[in-house]
């Protein structure tokens, strides 16, 4: 059962108000914090080392640096998180969601050296790191929310899959050359009808693979790293490397790094900046998400725009320390939970701990299979596809089920970061359909039903003679100001009478710009020279003091500006003698008389 915040008190990262403490809020923790609690975080501080060790040497090599960049990252970024993040709960470290991203511009631009790809992968750190700062100063931290779900599905299947396939090759014991999931998938089946199989690597992976499989809901079993000793003390025993070709990770440099700036070429320049915009988003769209989660969950409130400067604080330290990009992840965060965390102390504590092992232990995994490595991200791509959700998403409405498989295509034909763009594209595109065509109705009177119906959902209604009732369902704005002129002219023709008044129903306008309120005045001309008064209801203040800096309110006159639809109708009633008789009039009528 999900736990309540009383029965587990914890700190409340709240941000201070004022002064520089509000961008550190790990310090305002630090006076809140309870001895109670530093055993729980100790000990899951060390249970998550435990996790901690294996992906972070898998996320890096699997993304085409050497494995220590990835310990280097998930170190400084756990120290940078519990000072900077808001939240109590998450972890943060390489990402299977960033590995795409980071692999399509580190392997093509390195062409195998390891010093320029570290240089590439620290420099996507700082690019990344340092946009989602200025975003979070800024206050944007809302931005991911206007990448709908279906194609945040879209662009995470296709980075799954993109993933997925890049590790094939190591785990059945062989390499390929080429980026891309078409290429790597045209390479894999090449060599795998070419015969470069390594039997005993692909069953090391697969036995990992399975393992992680079967213990993937256990909390106190981790099955990552059940594997990865296993394997390594297979491959130890047995002399696999040496007998039968298996590859494996070898010794580590012994230490700690030291603080570097990365050089990249001039050539690399736009390469970098694109994929560390592209790294910011999805990183922080994953972030976001997680911390939503663990928020709700604990009874804590979001701090979007300080998540954003704590995630983006954990990626500036981790470029300046050779690391690569990082993120929340939803595989160690619930390691760290299910181990008993009660803060960001077992953050610290497991960043301490990979440290130490990397001093006095660097051979400890020499032996690991690269096999095992690409069995875990693979285990992590496999997590990040979503089908479920899209099968409701198919039923519930179609187009949306096909804009996912859209950017899926994207990532997949295009690569990472073209794809990601073209999901933004189609984010934007999305966000802004439904104020390009939005819905508009004629309103008419439903006998027995109270208020101005669409006429064409109510095809009883009456409307009243000489009167069009037009209501605009979206703001108003350049891109349908055009349109909005149309459908008023099309509802003056389709009336089945001679047209005295056109009253627009704008309570849905929740803004207008000057385009549109050109085209209004012009609107009004059009109607004015074939005797048509066109009036305004239910316009909301905000969009009226528009109209009023604009010059409209004056030029309509207050006289043409009416609270409701039905002071609206009124006032037209008194204006012109037509035949109408409403029912509510001769309800109330044969009410009377009954009395």
């Amino acid at each position: 059962m999900p736990r309540t915040p009383s029965a587990h008190p914890r700190i409340k990262r709240s941000v201070p108000c004022v002064g520089w403490r509000r961008w550190v809020p790990g310090l305002a923790a630090i006076g809140q914090y309870r001895l109670a609690w530093l055993r729980h975080d100790i000990v899951a501080g060390f249970a998550l080392s435990a996790v901690l060790l294996p992906v972070g040497l898998a996320y890096a090599v699997a993304s085409g640096v050497p494995p220590t960049s990835g310990l280097y990252a998930t170190i400084v970024g756990l120290l940078a998180y519990a000072l900077f993040g808001p939240s109590q709960m998450l972890v943060l470290g390489p990402d299977s969601s960033l590995v795409a991203l980071i692999g399509g511009i580190v392997l093509p631009l390195s062409a195998g050296d390891s010093q320029r790809a570290v240089a590439l992968a620290s420099m996507l750190a700082i690019v990344s790191g340092s946009l989602c700062v200025l975003a979070g100063a800024a206050r944007l931290g809302f931005i991911t929310d206007l990448i709908s779900k279906p194609i945040r599905y879209g662009y995470m299947n296709g980075i799954a899959l993109t993933v997925l396939f890049s590790q094939l090759p190591a785990l059945f014991g062989f390499t390929v050359k080429g980026e891309g999931l078409l290429i790597e998938s045209q390479s894999f089946l090449a060599g795998l009808l070419a015969g470069k199989t390594n039997g005993v690597s692909l069953a090391l992976g697969g036995g990992t693979l399975l393992l992680i499989g079967l213990l993937r809901h256990s909390k106190r079993v981790p099955g990552v790293l059940l594997a990865v000793v296993s394997t390594t003390a297979i491959v130890s025993a047995l002399n696999l490397a040496t007998e039968f070709g298996v590859m494996v990770l070898g010794p580590l440099p012994r230490g700690l790094p030291a603080v570097a700036v990365p050089w990249t070429g001039t050539d690399d320049i736009m390469p970098v900046l694109l994929g560390g915009f592209a790294i910011a988003l999805v990183s922080f769209a994953d972030t976001s998400v997680l911390s939503r989660t663990y928020a709700a969950r604990l009874g804590e409130r979001v701090e979007p725009n300080q998540e954003m400067v704590g995630l983006g604080a954990a990626n500036l330290v981790a470029g300046f320390f050779q690391g690569l990009p990082i993120s929340a992840s939803a595989s160690r965060t619930p390691v760290a939970e299910a181990a008993g965390a009660k803060t960001q102390l077992t953050g610290v504590v497991g960043a301490i701990t990979v440290a130490v092992l990397l001093i006095a232990a660097p051979n400890l995994l020499r032996n690991l299979p690269i096999s095992a490595l690409a069995a875990v991200v693979i285990a992590s791509a496999i997590a990040l596809i979503e089908v479920a959700d899209l099968r409701r998403i198919y039923r519930m409405q179609p187009w949306e089920f096909w804009l996912s498989m859209l950017c899926l295509a994207g990532v997949a034909v295009f690569g990472a970061i073209p794809g990601i763009a073209l999901a933004i594209a189609i984010a934007v595109i999305e966000f802004l359909w439904d104020g390009w065509r939005p819905y508009s109705a004629v309103l008419g009177r439903v006998d027995n039903v109270k208020g101005y119906h669409d006429i064409s959902r109510y095809p009883e209604s009456r409307q009243i003679p000489g009167l069009v009732l037009f209501r605009w369902d979206a703001p108003l704005f350049f891109a349908n100001a055009e349109l909005f002129r149309d459908r008023v002219m099309m509802a003056v023709e389709s009336s089945p009478t001679q047209v005295n008044w056109l009253v627009v129903g704008a309570e849905p306008v929740t803004s207008i710009d000057v385009t549109s309120a050109d085209t209004l005045d012009e609107l009004d001309h059009t109607l004015a020279t074939s005797g048509i008064r066109l009036c305004i209801a239910e316009m909301k203040d905000p969009v009226k003091d528009k109209l009023k800096r604009f010059g409209l309110f004056s030029q309509f006159g207050e006289e043409r500006f009416f609270a409701t639809l039905g002071e609206a109708v009124s006032c037209y009633l008194k204006a012109h003698a037509v035949d109408w008789v409403d029912w509510e009039d001769q309800a109330q009528t044969d009410h009377d008389l009954v009395v």
